[in-house]
């Protein structure tokens, strides 16, 4: 009867402990169906990268300052009286929650360029920096022009130079060769005094003595006429600044009126100095007597 009952007691716990085992592997079956696969990364990226696009596309259909507002404060996404203007960006927050839980995602990419109103133009400093610029641009020619004529009067003066001294050793040459022909002092004295030696001394490229003037001086024609010219053009010029002085801006006409008035003063200079030259010269009779030489010397002839 003991091993009996030992017996019984025995197959009961081992079926009682088959029963549990089997109900927590059923049970753990049963859990383990309910816990959900957790969801791919690359799939969540892609997800956000998407609703980043729509945003940003929903937010260039709108004004610009929208997306600079929402970057600058971000809590304005939750604000409906701040949304009731644009209610297609409401509308989209609200099926895309995550916007408001991560915005500085979604608007990483907006700019925040601001725009500032041009500055207006000054036309009275416009006008000064092109007179400026003009006025430099004269001057640098002028400088060049000036530059140029002195280069060119030296090549011109070592030129003529070349040429005089060529000249003059030449005809240093033939005086010597000529000079070596005469055995007599009576012989050159001779020939100087022919039409022929006299010619021959007169070509020589040096003066043998000063020149002496042997005519009375005649009236300056020549000066007197250069005299008007120069001064009627420099008067002319003159006007010509005083004129474009009363039309420009007050800075530039001061510099106009300033060079009109002596360039008109020194054409004026001229012009009476021409004028003082021609009286002068009727005062001491200069011009009687350059007509009357004149008439002597076609007579003369």
């Amino acid at each position: 009867m003991i091993h009996a009952g030992s017996r019984i007691l025995v197959c009961s716990a081992f079926l009682a402990i088959t029963a549990i085992g089997s109900t927590s592997h059923a049970w753990a079956q049963v859990e383990r169906s309910q816990v959900p696969a957790p969801a791919p990364q690359v799939a969540i990226a892609q997800d956000a990268r998407e609703t980043r696009e729509e945003f940003e596309g929903l937010l260039r259909r709108l004004p610009p300052s929208v997306g600079r507002v929402l970057r600058l404060d971000p809590s304005l996404m939750r604000n409906p009286a701040y949304l009731q203007p644009y209610p297609a960006l409401a509308s989209f927050l609200q099926q895309h929650p995550d916007v408001l839980n991560n915005p500085s995602y979604y608007l990483e990419n907006v700019q925040m360029q601001l725009w500032y109103p041009p500055e207006p133009r000054d036309a009275r400093q416009e006008a000064i920096s092109l007179w400026r610029n003009a006025i430099e641009n004269i001057t640098i020619l002028f400088v060049f022009l000036v530059i140029s004529a002195g280069v060119l009067w030296i090549i011109r003066s070592v030129l003529e130079y070349r040429r005089w001294a060529r000249i003059s050793k030449t005809q240093a040459e033939v005086h010597t060769k000529l000079m070596d022909r005469f055995t007599a002092n009576e012989d050159l004295l001779a020939y100087i005094q022919t039409p022929v030696g006299q010619r021959f001394l007169e070509s020589a490229p040096l003066p043998l003595e000063a020149p002496v003037p042997s005519r009375p001086v005649g009236a300056p024609y020549m000066r007197i006429l250069w005299s008007v010219q120069a001064g009627l053009v420099l008067a002319a010029a003159g006007l010509g600044l005083l004129f474009v002085s009363g039309r420009v801006i007050q800075e530039v006409s001061e510099v106009f009126f300033a060079v009109g008035v002596l360039a008109l003063a020194v054409g004026v200079g001229f012009v009476v100095s021409a004028a003082a030259s021609l009286l002068l010269s009727q005062r001491l009779g200069l011009l009687g007597a350059g007509s009357a030489r004149e008439h002597s010397g076609t007579t003369g002839v």
